[in-house]
């Protein structure tokens, strides 16, 4: 979107997020505020002034990782990130891949959320921890291992990869269902493992393998 189409949805969230704050009435819920602004810094940084005036509990990076190139995504999330309160939540959008995870944690990103786990998951593409897997690859087909053979989930512990590629192949829910719990269990050891690193002080001195060389060879 142009500049002032941005500038003028910016300010149409604004009000919304006011009418929002006013009417919000439930305790056990947290109405967090969310950041708009599109492509353009300055704008961000006129809708952060605006939304943290209206004092929510926590803050919501909105508007990323609709489309734009990942760096330019990484770049205005590391500028939007530092205009927000470093006492309260800060929530990032619909991100994202396992890098983007460490990436953005390191900006003081503390939550987020996105649908990968499960749509890839119900794609047929794994997270491990050698990378993705492509359970729809024939090598799979007679391979009696685990998943992953370093995770303890359900699906690790009780199916090999065969049976989990003869499950998609065959068009069975079941797939599915224990490839997204797979997919979710890794996000959450990912996740822990970077929790214990940020409490610990230590470096965040690992990657997810982006590229494992894995291709798509079914059958």
């Amino acid at each position: 979107a142009d500049r002032a189409y941005t500038q003028k949805s910016l300010e149409l969230s604004t009000r919304w997020a006011k009418r929002c704050r006013e009417a919000h009435r439930k305790e056990n819920q947290q109405l967090f505020g969310i950041v708009q602004g599109g492509t353009f810094e300055d704008l961000r940084e006129e809708s952060a002034k605006q939304i943290i005036d209206l004092d929510f509990p926590g803050y919501a990076i909105g508007g990323l990782s609709v489309g734009e190139e990942k760096s330019q995504m990484l770049d205005l999330a590391a500028h939007t990130a530092p205009l927000l309160p470093n006492d309260l939540p800060r929530y990032l959008m619909g991100v994202g891949t396992p890098n983007d995870l460490l990436q953005c944690a390191q900006m003081g990103i503390d939550l987020f959320d996105c649908v990968m786990p499960t749509r890839n998951a119900r794609n047929g593409s794994l997270f491990t921890s050698e990378g993705k897997i492509n359970i729809k690859n024939s090598k799979y087909k007679t391979e009696d291992l685990p998943l992953d053979p370093q995770c303890a989930c359900n699906t690790c512990r009780n199916y090999s990869r065969a049976y989990l590629r003869h499950l998609f192949m065959a068009d069975e829910i079941l797939a599915m269902r224990l490839n997204s719990l797979h997919n979710i269990a890794f996000f959450q050891t990912w996740m822990s493992r970077l929790r214990r690193a940020i409490r610990e002080d230590r470096p965040i001195d690992w990657s997810f393998p982006e590229d494992n060389g894995e291709e798509t060879h079914g059958d």
